[in-house]
């Protein structure tokens, strides 16, 4: 078995041992404490103010990817132009988020936190997807990518209807939101390089656990900093990790 054979293994046994775990664990409904969010303020007729506005980072991040990839100097980031098809739907997706999220942040509740919910398992399984074709093939990364972006919306689709069917069920979502988390850094600790900058990946990987934790944390940061709330925190890191994937997109070359 060659190396490349060895690692897909290795890979897919990862993943299937995360997949098995969920197994174990029982349905879990969505907290309706989530909406409840520290940042209660209202500002020229917007609640939830900061919450709300922030997101326009994720648009503006979005915007700026999209307007690289249009652009000539893509032509740099890429031995293949066809690469670069899961970066148009993660920065379409990162837009989206920007968007779903502050419709969500204006009034919010389950029906609104799906679109929020959407559109980031859209991003993420685009992430995955590049990365899947940059490191073990272009071909696979391009057959994968219609498939990892259904899966993840079918996720938050179906935590919704399990919600509205009074059995709520956000176990395949989570599923979704830790498979890129622990999925890429196998790639980069399996697959050898096709271009640089692997640490720009890492950033990218530290930054959402740790908009993540401030999301987890919104109500003991506010109550430390009391000008920012940890959701809107969450937000500021999320989208930075969305423009850091724009970084790495402009300063690598193929090596």
């Amino acid at each position: 078995m060659n190396p490349n054979r060895n690692a897909a293994v290795a890979l897919a046994l990862s993943l299937t041992a995360l997949l098995a775990m969920f197994g174990f664990v029982p349905p879990m409904p969505q907290p309706q404490e989530y909406h409840r969010f520290a940042d209660q303020s209202l500002h020229f007729g917007i609640p939830h103010f900061f919450d709300s506005v922030s997101n326009l980072l994720f648009i503006l991040a979005g915007v700026a990817g999209l307007r690289f990839l249009a652009s000539g100097r893509a032509r740099l980031a890429f031995t293949d132009r066809r690469e670069a098809l899961a970066y148009w739907w993660f920065f379409g997706a990162s837009v989206l988020v920007g968007l779903g999220s502050g419709y969500y942040h204006l009034a919010p509740d389950d029906s609104r936190l799906f679109w929020d919910r959407a559109a980031i398992a859209m991003a993420l399984m685009s992430w995955l997807a590049a990365i899947v074709g940059e490191r073990i093939d272009l071909a696979w990364g391009r057959r994968l990518l219609p498939l990892l972006v259904l899966a993840g919306v079918g996720s938050a689709v179906y935590w919704l209807w399990s919600e509205s069917a009074g059995r709520g069920d956000l176990r395949p979502y989570l599923f979704m939101q830790l498979v890129p988390m622990l999925g890429v850094p196998l790639l980069l600790w399996l697959y050898r390089p096709r271009y640089p900058g692997d640490r720009d990946i890492l950033v990218v990987l530290a930054l959402y656990p740790a908009a993540l934790a401030c999301d987890f944390l919104d109500k003991p940061i506010a109550g430390l900093l009391g000008f920012v709330s940890g959701h809107t925190l969450k937000h500021v890191l999320a989208a930075a990790a969305v423009w850091w994937v724009l970084v790495g997109l402009r300063r690598r070359r193929p090596s």
